[in-house]
């Protein structure tokens, strides 16, 4: 009886180690992988591509689930989903060598098969893309095989009545050791070399943008003094990114190329330098995403330095029958942008190359990136852009597009309450309600505040920069005690009002007056009111 004891609690035991011979396994998998990647080039990482590949088959609700969840941590996690859905697997393979060899070596087999056809489908992918996956699979196989076969053997030791922690157990804690250690040296030295290797940093440090032909006038009165609301130009750091690249790529300006191809009477390729060269100009412009919910904060302002996409494209000569352009970023993804948005004089679609006085961070862009006012960004605003392809929407379709998006979306006209904000209690008097509104190459003519359901106010606007950038606006409420609800809404320069229905992110941005509760405190108690949804 003690031996069958003693055998069972060794077997659950061995169980136990079998999936951390799995997590292991799968380690040097990953160390493997990344040591063959620093010298076959970042595509031959699987861990990214296998990311990467996660990204693009998301359905539509998934990703506005990530966005509206983590904001622009999403990427984080993802990450943190996948590592734990891989070391989840790994127990698992790990298990199934221990119990039925050779089926976890068969399970990273499937694994790095699965990692190559990511790696090889990915934009970009070099020639030897392949051997990431191929080093790794090699080296989880023999890591499993030898770790299992270890377990295995204390196994025999243990139901034989001998010393459950004899030499074959301390055997594999010391083989177990040392693979865990030396895939986490491996693999952590791989990552941080390769970073040392291809930082942009430096590189983004070095570069002296020249200084623009014009820059843009900030009238008097166009920023407002109010505690609380969005600034004029939002800064780098606060400024919202949301992107399909899973990590950020490294663009070298010295490298970097811009291809314009398609239905043009020649083919051309410019250099950083020959884009610069051909003179900058300071724009002010508001850049809003899709995914910005009614009241939401995927939206900001910036000054930008470029060129006009309108001289890049007429250096190429574009057909009279194209209506689109397919741009492309260097990590592959596509934006189709209507071409008289990137031809028309009165708009100022531009290859950007800095941002609010500073060369493009390297989350937005560096080195160039488009900016196209009036456009949401899904459909204009690509980053670490590389090609242009004249085309028409009957012929291409970018990457969105397949995915439950319009092919083209202009941005709708919106309105937010920056301040006060819902669950921050305000005291009674004198509350400025304030914020921001936007109507990107119309402009902003008016904004109107109701204060429950009473009459609609006219709020005092900031003056105008240009009908590209958003402007700010306040009102200055006298607030009683109790809770209320504050709805805003914009008109525009041609009278038209913002849309009161409410829509969905998808297909083409959401719609809708936001209407937010806010609690005064002071006074007798709040009069109770009936909850409904809260946006912002």
């Amino acid at each position: 009886m003690r031996t069958r004891t003693t055998g069972t609690a060794s077997r659950l035991s061995g169980f136990v180690w079998a999936g951390v011979a799995g997590i292991v396994a799968a380690a040097a998998f990953l160390a493997a992988a990344e040591v063959v990647a620093l010298l076959a080039g970042p595509t031959a990482s699987p861990l990214l591509a296998v990311g990467s590949f996660v990204i693009d088959i998301a359905p539509q609700w998934l990703k506005e689930f990530a966005i509206s969840t983590f904001g622009a941590y999403d990427k984080v996690a993802l990450l943190a989903g996948l590592t734990l859905a891989v070391v989840i697997a790994a127990a698992i393979a790990g298990i199934l060598e221990y119990l039925r060899p050779p089926l976890g070596i068969l399970a990273f087999v499937v694994a790095g098969g699965l990692s190559l056809a990511a790696t090889l489908t990915r934009a970009g992918t070099g020639a030897f893309a392949f051997l990431g996956p191929l080093a790794g699979t090699i080296a989880a196989a023999i890591t499993i095989f030898l770790l299992a076969r270890r377990l295995r053997a204390a196994d025999r030791v243990a139901t034989g009545g001998e010393d459950a922690a004899g030499p074959d157990r301390r055997g594999f804690f010391r083989l177990a050791g040392i693979a865990a250690a030396s895939a986490l040296v491996v693999g952590a030295g791989s990552r941080i070399l390769s970073g040392v290797m291809t930082s942009i940093t430096a590189a983004r440090e070095a570069l002296r943008i020249p200084d623009p032909r014009s820059r843009v006038t900030v009238p008097e009165g166009a920023k407002l003094d109010v505690e609380g609301i969005s600034p004029l130009f939002t800064p780098n750091g606060d400024f919202y990114r949301v992107d399909t690249a899973l990590t950020v790529p490294e663009v070298d300006p010295a490298s970097w190329r811009l291809v314009v191809d398609g239905m043009v009477d020649r083919r051309v390729e410019l250099s950083f330098d020959d884009l610069v060269g051909m003179g900058l100009d300071e724009y002010s412009i508001t850049l809003t995403c899709v995914s910005n919910e009614v009241g939401g904060g995927l939206v900001g302002s910036a000054r930008w330095l470029g060129v006009p996409v309108r001289d890049v494209l007429a250096t190429a000569g574009v057909s009279a029958d194209a209506d689109m352009v397919l741009s492309r970023s260097i990590d592959g993804y596509t934006a189709s942008t209507p071409l008289d948005a990137l031809t028309d004089d009165g708009r100022d679609a531009i290859f950007a190359v800095a941002m609010n006085g500073e060369p493009l961070p390297l989350e937005h862009g560096f080195p160039v990136r488009m900016v196209v006012p009036g456009l949401y960004g899904y459909v204009s605003a690509t980053k670490w852009v590389t090609e242009l392809k004249v085309t028409t929407f009957a012929e291409d379709e970018a990457y969105w597009t397949p995915r439950g998006y319009a092919a083209e979306a202009p941005i709708k006209m919106s309105s937010r309450i920056d301040t006060p904000r819902s669950g921050t209690p305000v005291s009674a008097g004198t509350v400025a309600v304030a914020g921001v509104a936007w109507a990107q190459t119309v402009g902003i003519e008016r904004v109107e505040v109701r204060i429950d359901e009473g009459g609609w106010q006219s709020a005092r606007l900031s003056a105008p920069v240009n009908e590209d950038t958003w402007v700010q606006w306040v009102l200055e409420w006298d607030a009683e005690p109790g809770t209320h609800y504050i709805t805003v809404r914009a008109i525009d320069a041609e009278g038209n009002m913002q849309i009161e229905e409410r829509a969905p992110i998808a297909p083409n941005g959401s719609s809708g007056w936001q209407r937010t509760l806010i609690t005064v405190n002071g006074g007798a108690a709040p009069v109770a009111r009936p909850w409904t949804s809260v946006d912002g």
